[in-house]
């Protein structure tokens, strides 16, 4: 049984957003499943952007950087978004990053050399220029009761494709969707075109 569910687990994979969904907080969006098991699942959203806050502001924010260092960090991480990973818990920050970098117990390895980590550690890592070769950093998750995830892709509100971790971390996040529903060869506007035809 626990066989069947391990092989049945979405956990790094991509969740894609159908254009017929409804839930305008997950329109268009694509999510890394973090953890999917009888118990539930949770994931973030890697392609909405938080355009209120940068980085440097929440590292400033949570006083791991002051006004006269943020200057001298490094332009890769003064122009590294935070992201919108969903609407549970916004004011808890993690990283989903490459396996290059591991916190003893706080590190969760997840799939194909992404982990996810969710301490202060990392970001002081990345300001300090030691962290991981890719990050992404992410406020709040998105989270499903048991059954509920299975029950969405069932009515067609999910698509589901391994994550490339080169769509992940890339910075243009506007093109994520496209991308990674080209990853399955699908042509968005055909799914729009059949969207409109009963």
């Amino acid at each position: 049984m626990a066989e069947t569910a391990a092989r049945n687990s979405l956990e790094g994979q991509f969740l894609i957003a159908m254009p017929s969904m409804t839930d305008s907080r997950f329109e268009h969006s694509v999510i890394y499943v973090c953890s999917h098991s009888e118990q539930g699942a949770m994931g973030l959203i890697v392609n909405q952007v938080a355009r209120h806050l940068s980085l440097e502001e929440l590292l400033i924010q949570l006083d791991i950087v002051n006004d006269e260092d943020s200057i001298r960090l490094p332009s890769r991480i003064r122009d590294m978004n935070v992201h919108k990973g969903g609407p549970v818990e916004v004011e808890r920050g993690f990283v989903l990053h490459s396996d290059d970098f591991m916190l003893n117990q706080s590190t969760l390895a997840i799939d194909n050399g992404i982990c996810l980590t969710a301490t202060l550690e990392i970001l002081r890592a990345i300001a300090q220029g030691s962290g991981p070769d890719h990050a992404m950093l992410a406020l709040g998750y998105a989270g499903w009761a048991p059954g509920q995830l299975e029950s969405e892709i069932q009515a067609n509100g999910w698509l589901t494709a391994p994550a490339d971790p080169d769509i992940l971390f890339d910075r243009d996040f506007e093109s994520k969707w496209h991308r990674a529903l080209g990853s399955l060869g699908i042509d968005p506007a055909m799914l729009l075109s059949e969207a409109g035809h009963a």
